[in-house]
Parts: C-alpha cells; structure tokens; sequence
C-alpha cells in the first residue's frame, strides 16, 4: 500500500480567527469554536460500534461535495445565534494525523455555537464526504 499523503496544506487558524474577528458581524459574536478532525489509527467501526477485526488505518482517501458543504453552511447559518462559518476540507489520500477538516462557527452564546458545530459537522460527515479506510 502507497501510505504517501497527497493532503493539501491545513489552514493557519490564527489568521482564520482574526479574518473572523474583523467580519462586520464579529460585533455579535460572543464565541469561536474549531472542529479539527484528523486522520487516526483506530478504524472507525471499532470507535463507534466497539466491532475490533483487528485491522489498523494506515491512511483514507478523502474526498467531498463542495456543493453540498455549501448547502451545509448556508443552513447552519439559520440557527439561532449564528454569525460566522468558515470551513475547509482536506482530499485526495491521507495518512494518519493528517488533517480531515477544519471548521470554525462563531455565534453570540455558547449554546448555540455548539449546537451549531455539532450539527454541521454531523451533516458534512454524513452527507457531503466519502472516505474509505485504508487498513493494514
């Protein structure tokens, strides 16, 4: 098997959070949150269901809908509270701790950027992405 990442480069979260903090609607944000997923040794299926076949991930092959992440954000964005969503996702092969995604939501009260983090990561990792596991 080829472990060779062909990630693109992560993002510098720094400059995300002050791009962030100089939006016009930053004034109503009382909080950031950042989702990093990263790619990790244990298969999901042992993670999630507790099922062990004993197999490691040497890496995945990432890839998404820009279209449907879009369509992703722009529905975060009609809950309550929400203000600001950046969002960039990785592709092509990756190895483990290679960055999967970040996302970045800003809101005016913990709840609701929360709340809001949770649901998009949920549905872009549900509805926007394929990976497939590269098992050793």
């Amino acid at each position: 098997m080829n472990n060779t990442s062909t990630s693109k480069p992560s993002p510098n979260i720094t400059q995300w959070l002050s791009e962030a903090k100089a939006d016009p609607r930053s004034s109503q944000v009382g909080m950031f949150l950042v989702h990093n997923g990263v790619v990790r040794e244990t298969p999901k299926a042992k993670v999630r269901q507790g099922i062990d076949d004993g197999t490691t991930v040497q890496g995945m092959d990432f890839s998404f809908d820009a279209a449907k992440v879009e369509a992703a954000i722009a529905e975060t964005y009609e809950m309550a509270g929400i203000f600001y969503i950046r969002a960039w996702l990785n592709e092509g092969r990756l190895t483990v701790g290679d960055d999967i995604m970040y996302v970045l939501i800003g809101g005016d009260i913990r709840p609701h950027v929360v709340d809001a983090l949770q649901a998009l990561v949920e549905k872009i990792k549900t509805q926007c992405v394929t990976e497939i596991e590269l098992k050793a």
